[in-house]
């Protein structure tokens, strides 16, 4: 298998009209991922969706010319969250979904995302494929005049997500009196999240959504929800969430204005559908970066935690191999793969609320389901190769381990997304997570030269 130089853990990504993320590499990405799954005689179709970014407009219009060249039709959403168009290419039976976003990512960046006509992202095997197809002569392999694909606007795109949100919530129950805040970023959902909790009945204060095309995660939404947390006060409201840009994650508040991460949610949502007799599978499954807390408490119901690497991809991947229906991350990506095929971060939330409704109790109490280990995460950025290879720095992450022994994580991970080195320690020494994480990152920084972020 070619090694992936384009792909990362969640598609392409980059500064917009900047390489790679320019409407070239677009075009040579739509004929590629087109020729790859032009198989057949049938009238091949992709659907193609995006957040509210500025570049959408150039990079949209680049990927419709590569995949109609090769003779693929396009039906076009416009914003709508990642979750919809998976679900959109799966219910349409398209030979392939697009979503145009750089996630929780400034305005400046943008990103592709490709899913398969199972509404399952590619394998990294397939992104490996497609990219070395991009590097290869395609001019022979294109479609003849008579055989161009055609381009259309598919109208009621919005309500069918609308719908299939809705179906997700427990059928004779409501919202009703329900007073929920929703933060979405000014970024894909913002139409049709606050739909669908309306359409449920709850009262809902909608922020975040004037998408300007510059404003999409500006201090608002999951990578900003303190911003949520006030405005929960503010309205006096039961229970707060915040979307990111492109919906498939979800930060939630509860009525004090405290917030929840994924992990409470997972342990909510298993503890839940356990006693419901819905968990598939006898666990869920987290990724690495999940409170030892949540492993605990999993662990004392019965229900085993199954670790994946970072990236909802690989939560997804290990949950079809051991037949999960639960999974999700910390930093709110939820897969709950009885309703959707990709993290939704609408459709988490209303699981939440259904406990909530349900349980007649405030969020505050239905939603800390563990105490929490001492856990920090801290950001490195760096230029050129990656400084995990230092000798010095490699010694340095032995000592630290030693020093947590077999009561405390220790991770040190590159981000897939961006050059930055990602350090996280848990324990229960507080004070000494603190040190680890803070000596690491400062010997990192002497190594690598760079200027530590988060």
């Amino acid at each position: 298998m070619s090694a992936r130089k384009l792909f990362g853990t969640d598609g392409i990504r980059g500064t917009a009209n900047v390489a790679p993320m320019t409407p070239e590499m677009a075009l040579r990405l739509g004929q590629a991922a087109g020729l790859w799954f032009v198989r057949g005689d049938h009238r091949h179709r992709v659907i193609i969706g995006k957040d509210t970014r500025l570049s959408g407009y150039m990079i949209e219009p680049a990927l419709v010319a590569g995949f109609t060249s090769a003779g693929m039709d396009v039906l076009l959403v416009g914003p709508l969250p990642t979750p919809a168009i998976a679900m959109l290419a799966r219910s349409m039976r398209a030979d392939l979904g697009v979503m145009i976003s750089a996630s929780h990512n400034p305005f400046e960046d943008n990103g592709i995302k490709l899913f398969g006509p199972d509404g399952y992202k590619l394998s990294d095997e397939t992104e490996a494929e497609i990219e070395a197809l991009m590097g290869s002569d395609l001019t022979s392999r294109l479609a003849a005049p008579a055989l161009l694909g055609r381009a259309r606007r598919l109208e009621d795109a919005a309500g069918r997500y609308i719908e299939t949100a809705k179906a997700s919530f427990p059928r004779g129950l409501t919202l009703d009196g329900v007073r929920v805040v929703i933060d979405c970023a000014h970024g894909a959902a913002y139409k049709v999240a606050p739909t669908v909790l309306r359409e449920l009945g709850a009262d809902v204060i909608a922020i975040g959504v004037a998408p300007d095309g510059q404003n999409i995660n500006r201090d608002c939404g999951s990578t900003h929800p303190r911003h949520l947390a006030g405005e929960v006060l503010a309205q006096n409201a039961d229970f707060g969430m915040a979307l990111d840009g492109d919906a498939d994650r979800v930060i939630l508040c509860d009525e004090r204005g405290q917030l929840i991460d994924g992990d409470q949610v997972l342990a909510l949502i298993a503890e839940s559908w356990a006693a419901d007799g819905r968990l598939r599978g006898g666990g869920i499954v987290a990724t690495v970066m999940s409170n030892l807390g949540l492993e605990r408490l999993l662990e004392a119901r019965g229900i085993t935690l199954h670790r994946a690497r970072v990236g909802d991809r690989y939560v997804m991947e290990l949950m079809r191999a051991e037949n999960i229906n639960v999974g999700g991350e910390q930093s709110g990506h939820m897969i709950l793969s009885d309703f959707a095929t990709t993290g939704d971060g609408l459709v988490a939330a209303l699981q939440v609320l259904a406990t909530i409704v349900t349980e007649r109790r405030p969020a505050s109490e239905v939603c800390r389901r563990f105490v929490p280990l001492p856990q920090r995460l801290q950001n490195v950025r760096f230029g050129g190769a990656s400084p995990l290879l230092n000798p010095e720095i490699m010694e340095a992450v032995r000592a630290a381990e030693l020093l947590l022994g077999t009561s405390g994580r220790l991770l040190l991970r590159p981000s897939g997304t961006e050059p930055v080195i990602r350090v996280m320690a848990e324990a229960e020494d507080e004070a000494l997570v603190e040190h680890i994480v803070s000596s690491l990152c400062e010997r990192i920084a002497q190594a690598a030269s760079p200027e530590p972020v988060g």
